[in-house]
Order: C-alpha cells, then structure tokens, then sequence
C-alpha cells in the first residue's frame, strides 16, 4: 500500500504550482511507493482525479468579513481536513501559501499528536503583519521553502529549516513568453479572479476607461478574466458599457499573459496578477478594494507601508497604490494619463520593475522545492 502525501492549496495560483511540484517530486519518487491527496483546485484534479477535491472557488476569499461570512463552512472543511489526515495516516502534509487556512491547520495537526512530516512551500508573509508568529511556525513545521531571498534568514532566526528556492512564478512566466512590440495607446483591465473583486473593481475601472478616452480618444482597452464564470459576471457590467459597444474595450479569457506583454498600461488589483505584470515590464496602477472593516483591520495590523509586492520588494513605491478610497474613477484615470502620457515617468517605473525582476530568482523553484521536499521526507 502506498504512503500518503497530503497537500493543501486554497487559491487558483496555488493550485497550478502545486501541480508543477507534485509532478517534480514524482519524477524523482519510485513509482508506486506515494500516492497524492488533498485540496486544491481544477489543476490538481484534472491530474490526481478524486484524490484532490477543487474547493478553490468556495475557499478563494479575502478579507475579515469575507471570511467570517463563511466561518461555518471553513470550520467544518477544516476539521474534516485534520480528521482525513489523521485517518490516512499521512507521512507528509505540503502546505501551499493560504498561510489563513494552513498555518492554523498545521498548528492543530500538532496539537492532535500529528508526527508525520510538514513542509511549507511559497512561504507566507508573516514579516508584513506579524513577525512574533514565526517562532510559532517553528514548533509545527519541519521546512520553510522561501521565495524571497531575504525571508530565509528571518526563518533560520527562530529554528525552522528554511531555504530560498526563488518565485515559482519565474519558469512558468518565462514559458510563456513571447516577443511582442506593446501597443501603447492599449489599456489593459485586471479585476482579479474572485467574484468579489471583479464586482468591486471592475466598475470602477470602467468608469475610469471613459475618463481617459475621453482624454485620449485613440485608446482602447482590453479585459482579462481567468474563466467563464468570471466572464459572465464581467458582461454583466459591460452590456450597458458605451465603449464596450463600441468596439473600445474587448474581453479575453486566459490571456492575462498576453494581455500584459502587449497593453502598453494597465490597472491591475492587488495579488499574483500585479507581481506577474512586474515581471514582463508592464507600467500599470495597482487598484483594491475590500469591506471598510477588512480594511481598518488590516491597516492596523500590517507593518510596512506598501500592499504591492513589487513595492514592497523595492521597498519604495514603483507603481501607484490606489487603495480603498483613493479608488476612484478620476484618480484611476489621472495615473494612467500620466503613464501614457509622460515617457520619461514609465521609463522610471520599467527600469524598477526590471531591478525587482532580478529579485524572484533564476527559475527552477518548482524543482528546487521537490528536492528539499524529499530530503526532509527521507530524514526519518
């Protein structure tokens, strides 16, 4: 009977670097001697069948209130996660990012007597809310795989094995791309891949597309969304949209990659999506918006003055952050006027997202992180 490894993803772009893992570690695994179980989403099903169950659409939320709406339903899949690790009797939990789901669920696995082994990979941002938690982690965890350079020593600081691995991010983004001229007078739109962010951001965003064309009368504007449902939910808001019906803004499904090699700007919402459009040079305005309470909560609790990662990495601002109320119509459109408009600015801004490039590491963090993975697992 094979061994169990039991992995745990709570978002999309968690879902396809986990395959990618899982897949580095099987090459270098007999055959036979693990099979591969847990939550993740439409990547890691279509690849293990039943042994994963897709909950990313239901888990994928963000903020205080988003989540405490939906607390019964986390306290109920998360004690029947515990519990199905516990029955399985698993020899290794892989925790991918989701650091409000995994670090509470390798803190109770620990309290319930779990021996087996935990290996954390994309390594949670604890230094920018609360950096007194990790000599916690080091109690529950045997591995931290880093993805930023400077998070390895933070971790070695309290105990917990940690090793840099670089951005998984940099192979997969590298593969996809292609030589493209931008077209500078392209707007692109990222609303994120949440319903609740597209409601939130993409009137907004909208809005904001009349007020530049209106400035600028040979700008056109491009929607990226990740799926059909999102692309449903987006042609809500475009029906009635006078540039959309007049050719001025397309939709494109699951070409957010292109989309960014392409555009000559963006507005983009805060997550994956701003890193990934940092790294293929796009200038581009980082946009959010949450409940005010999640809001005033995570004003109070988070330690550094930048929400963007490409900011936070340069620790100063590369691209404009409009948060919350500075989330405007106008103010959305007076940065991108400004991006279009003044070269000398998005020059700047390209030479620095170039620099934070160089940051993510050289590529092959996938691999890199299946053989750290086994090698805590063979220990014994």
């Amino acid at each position: 009977m094979s061994k169990v490894i039991y992995l745990v993803s709570g978002e999309r772009s968690g879902d396809l670097h986990a395959v990618e893992l899982l897949s580095a570690m099987e090459a270098s695994l007999t055959e036979g001697e693990y099979s591969f179980h847990g939550l993740g989403g439409s990547e890691l099903q279509a690849k293990y069948g039943d042994s994963f169950e897709d909950w990313v659409e239901e888990a994928a939320v963000i903020g205080f209130t988003e989540v405490l709406k939906k607390y019964g339903w986390f306290k109920k899949k998360f004690e029947q996660t515990v519990q199905e690790i516990l029955e399985l009797e698993t020899e290794l939990v892989i925790l991918v990012d989701y650091p409000g789901f995994n670090l509470r669920l390798a803190k109770a696995l620990r309290k319930e007597g779990y021996a087996g082994k935990i290996c954390y990979y994309i390594s949670p941002q604890v230094w920018a809310w609360n950096r007194k938690r990790i000599p916690k982690m080091a109690e529950w965890l045997d591995l931290m795989l880093c993805v930023f350079d400077f998070e390895e020593e933070l971790y070695h600081q309290s105990g917990l094995e940690a090793k840099w691995i670089g951005h998984p991010m940099v192979e997969e983004l590298e593969e996809r791309r292609v030589h493209l001229t931008r077209e500078e007078s392209l707007v692109g739109l990222f609303p994120g891949s949440r319903s609740r962010e597209v409601k939130s951001l993409l009137p907004v965003m909208l809005e904001a597309a009349a007020l530049v064309n209106r400035e600028r009368a040979n700008t056109t504007f491009e929607l990226a969304v990740p799926s059909e449902k999102i692309q449903e939910l987006a042609m809500e808001f475009l029906a009635d949209d006078a540039l959309y019906k007049n050719g001025k803004v397309t939709i494109s499904l699951g070409e957010s990659h292109l989309l960014m090699q392409k555009a000559g700007a963006a507005w983009i919402a805060s997550g994956t999506a701003s890193l990934e459009a940092g790294f293929y040079g796009l200038p581009y305005a980082l946009v959010y918006k949450v409940s005010q309470l999640t809001y005033l909560i995570a004003k109070a609790v988070i330690k550094i003055p930048y929400i963007g990662m490409v900011n936070i990495l340069a620790d100063k601002f590369v691209v404009k952050e409009l948060i919350q109320d500075e989330a405007t119509p106008q103010n959305l459109s007076n940065e991108m006027l400004e991006i279009l408009s003044d070269a000398d600015y998005r020059w700047t801004m390209q030479e620095e997202l170039a620099r934070v490039k160089g940051m993510l590491g050289g590529g092959g963090a996938h691999n890199k992180a299946a053989k750290e993975i086994i090698a805590c697992l063979q220990k014994g």
